[in-house]
């Protein structure tokens, strides 16, 4: 049953990851990982894709039945998290050789992914920033600063296409502006890097469908008139 939900949930993936231009790179497990502006210059929208390709799968997912047979079961809840820079793409092995990504954008993304929360996007500073470049009509609110695994603390934000989910509470709290600079950046599900053109730093996407953290979500939100601290 569970081999039967994840194919009809990836199938309704792949099928927006046609629709939104997003390429996809593999499954590990429940975890689904895409990628914009990799294999195909996207420089202009490359966050926009995934952001959208992200708002979509995670409606999708709702409406995935988790075992048909059984409604009470319920659907399908995903956890979310893409980030936006630099990766190193290549095919490794010479039995059933794979195309892989590597570099701090992976870990980046991966990391945004496993501090979301079931049924929203989390993004990295990096990837918000340019959230409000390509999609302006998208929301993206402040969490605050969290502590990541691996990364230190972090300046993070939600993604949402839905104004009531956004937070009640519309100031950016000072003490965050001045410690939120990454200077490492990263690309939607794996790059990082400062510096780089948009060209550079193609965007991927994480989902998961591992039960999420239970997180402080304390963070001040962002107006949508304030600019990203």
């Amino acid at each position: 049953k569970v081999s039967d939900m994840l194919d009809r949930l990836y199938s309704r993936f792949d099928a927006l990851s046609h629709e939104h231009g997003v390429f996809k790179v593999e499954t590990i497990g429940d975890a689904y990982i895409a990628t914009a502006n990799l294999v195909e210059e996207q420089d202009d929208d490359h966050v926009a894709r995934i952001a959208r390709f992200a708002l979509n799968a995670v409606a999708a997912a709702k409406s995935t039945q988790v075992d048909p047979e059984n409604p009470e079961s319920g659907t399908v809840q995903i956890r979310v998290g893409f980030h936006s820079g630099p990766v190193v793409a290549s095919v490794v092995g010479t039995r059933a050789p794979r195309y892989c990504l590597f570099g701090d954008t992976v870990n980046t993304a991966s990391r945004m992914e496993s501090n979301s929360i079931a049924g929203r996007i989390h993004c990295s500073q990096a990837a918000a920033r340019y959230v409000r470049q390509q999609a302006p009509d998208l929301f993206v609110d402040s969490r605050g600063i969290i502590e990541v695994k691996g990364k230190g603390k972090m300046h993070t934000y939600w993604l949402t296409n839905d104004p009531a989910q956004r937070p009640k509470r519309l100031h950016v709290s000072n003490s965050q502006n001045s410690n939120s600079s990454q200077g490492g950046g990263g690309y939607s599900l794996m790059m990082g890097g400062g510096g780089e053109s948009p060209a550079s730093r193609p965007v991927s996407l994480n989902l998961t469908l591992a039960p999420p953290p239970m997180l402080d979500d304390g963070g001040d939100p962002m107006n949508d008139d304030d600019e990203l601290p």
